[in-house]
């Protein structure tokens, strides 16, 4: 056994019962043969009940008499020789047989990181009946695409799609594997680095390449988005991150770019699937979408309640704009996790970005800070969110903004 109790040792003082935090060990009477069985108050022993032990080690330096031998055998892991790994993968990730606009991020994203390797960019694309999508992938920046069609992978699945994408990765061995944080993104990446041993840097908000050692520096928010974190993965291929949607800028379209198609095949039983897909239901916008929109209106706890909400829909409906909202609104039940802007919703790039009541914490700061006019409204002078405007309107949002939404309007009409 890896940890034992050396009983003529044990003088039953129990100091190693108190210094473990996991309450695996008991004093036990072990002058009979029933051992666990009897707990009278004499010749009591330290006994280690090993479905609770984690072999941490905190009784050890506990016991004063050296009763507790741990032998820790180091763990044993295959290293991959990563020489034999080269270029970058984006996978692309589509919907209904349409690519989606964070598989064009990523693209270009993996141009720039792959001028400092000096090596070529790759899609993945699995799904069905994809042709009329190959062109646009290439022209913003895929020197491959890995092709998988059959129309059981039609639709997203997480088994059918794990196995394949694994498979892809053993057998021509990419150096960097990129995809988007979405619901989908999420759902997938994770299943494929633990099949392949890899490790795996979620919600990336920037990636660059370290100029001496080559390897890929993977940035995110950590401790609440108080701290900006670079990970790295120097001991193991491929290097995995997903990256946040709206944090990376497309490529322009370029007709002139050529690329390479390979269809791959699998064997049927890749794509079992013990899920069955019964139906896809679009979710009912009464507004833009939120991850698309040009001009989004966003409302915060100084809204004061959900029927303030109709406020900034109104001024939304007027500017053909999405309506957001900070944690704080979704956390009160004012509106739906759907719209939420932040570090743990979505990120947001738009032309014009108006935060009503949002005090500006650094959680919602990491979601919108990429927008290239940022409109602060807010009657408190202090509010961080004003050293991140462009422009900012101390004052009460209730009397803004009805006042916007009526100018707006007097000025869209003519």
């Amino acid at each position: 056994m890896p940890i034992q109790i050396i009983v003529e040792k044990c003088t039953g003082c129990t100091l190693c019962l108190k210094a473990c935090p996991f309450d695996a060990i008991r004093m036990m009477d072990k002058s009979r043969d029933s051992g666990l069985a009897s707990t009278s108050q004499s010749h009591k022993k330290a006994v280690i009940d090993l479905n609770k032990c984690t072999l941490c080690g905190a009784c050890v330096p506990a016991c004063k008499f050296k009763a507790v031998l741990l032998e820790k055998t180091p763990a044993k892991c295959d290293l991959p020789n990563i020489k034999d790994y080269k270029g970058i993968w984006v996978f692309i990730e589509q919907k209904n047989s349409k690519v989606q606009s964070v598989a064009y991020e990523l693209l270009g994203k993996a141009q720039d990181l792959a001028k400092k390797l000096d090596c070529q960019v790759s899609g993945v694309l699995i799904g069905n009946q994809m042709d009329d999508q190959l062109d646009e992938l290439i022209f913003r920046g895929a020197d491959n695409i890995y092709l998988v069609e059959s129309p059981e992978l039609a639709n997203f699945q997480d088994e059918p799609y794990t196995n394949i994408l694994v498979e892809l990765i053993k057998k021509h061995k990419p150096e960097i594997v990129l995809c988007g944080a979405t619901a989908i993104g999420r759902s997938l990446i994770s299943r494929v680095a633990i099949n392949i041993k890899a490790g795996l840097t979620a919600d990336c908000t920037g990636l660059d390449i370290d100029p001496e050692k080559k390897i890929l520096l993977q940035t995110r928010p950590a401790f609440g988005g108080n701290i900006m974190a670079t990970i790295i993965s120097p001991n193991f291929r491929p290097q995995m991150a997903t990256v946040r949607h709206k944090v990376m800028q497309p490529l322009e379209p370029d007709k002139r770019r050529k690329g390479k198609v390979i269809r791959e095949s699998f064997s049927p039983s890749l794509y079992f699937s013990r899920t069955k897909l019964l139906d896809i239901v679009e979710e009912i916008e009464t507004l833009v979408n939120l991850s698309e929109a040009d001009i989004i209106v966003s409302g915060g706890r100084g809204m004061g309640g959900p029927e303030n909400f109709k406020l900034l829909e109104e001024l939304a409906h007027v500017l053909g704009a999405a309506v957001g909202s900070s944690r704080a609104a979704v956390d009160a039940g004012w509106m739906p996790y759907s719209h939420q802007v932040g570090q743990t919703g979505r990120t947001v790039a738009p032309k014009i970005y108006i935060a009503c009541g949002i005090s500006g914490q650094i959680q919602h700061i990491v979601g919108m800070s990429a927008s290239k006019i940022i409109v602060a409204i807010n009657k408190d002078p202090e509010a961080p969110i004003f050293k991140y405007a462009t422009y900012g309107i101390v004052a009460d949002l209730f009397q803004v903004v009805p006042a916007l939404t009526k100018r707006f309007k007097e000025v869209l009409r003519k």
